[in-house]
């Protein structure tokens, strides 16, 4: 099994980037890899249990479901249910904590998973760089050209 760890801080508040990530559909609005997502059924973003089934850029296409929702602690759980990518026994952690000097947001986003056998450093740069650097670039864009008012000074 491999596990995959990124993190970066973000200039706003706690409370605003948690509003946007506890959207388990949102990664829509500020993932440039996300071509198009939905969650299956009539659950919404935020219960846990909910799939979000969505295709991405490059074409390929994946099924997730919530796991786990804390509120209090800023931590949501995934996994990938299906998929065209050999990502097998997938689970992502996100947790979010204020970095209490500045007021700023820490975020890291984390996984274990295993692939085939001799794709290993193919698959945990592709987490790494392709899913978690580019969704925390991703956001930063998003939260400065949809928020600009709430991002820190």
């Amino acid at each position: 099994m491999l596990r995959v760890i990124r993190s970066t801080q973000i200039d706003v508040p706690i409370y605003r980037l948690w509003s946007v990530l506890r959207d388990f559909n949102s990664h829509v609005n500020w993932h440039p890899a996300i071509e198009s997502s939905e969650i299956e059924g009539a659950d919404s973003g935020s219960q846990v249990g909910c799939v979000r089934k969505f295709a991405l850029r490059d074409g390929n296409r994946l099924r997730e479901q919530l796991l786990s929702l804390n509120d209090q602690e800023h931590l949501l759980r995934y996994c990938i249910l299906d998929g065209s990518l050999p990502l097998h026994r997938y689970v992502s952690t996100l947790q979010l904590k204020t970095v209490t000097d500045t007021g700023r947001c820490f975020w890291t986003w984390s996984s274990i998973f295993a692939t085939p056998k001799g794709r290993e450093t193919e698959f945990a740069t592709l987490v790494g760089e392709g899913v978690y650097q580019a969704g925390f670039d991703g956001m930063r864009t998003w939260l400065n050209n949809n928020d600009t008012s709430r991002m820190l000074k």
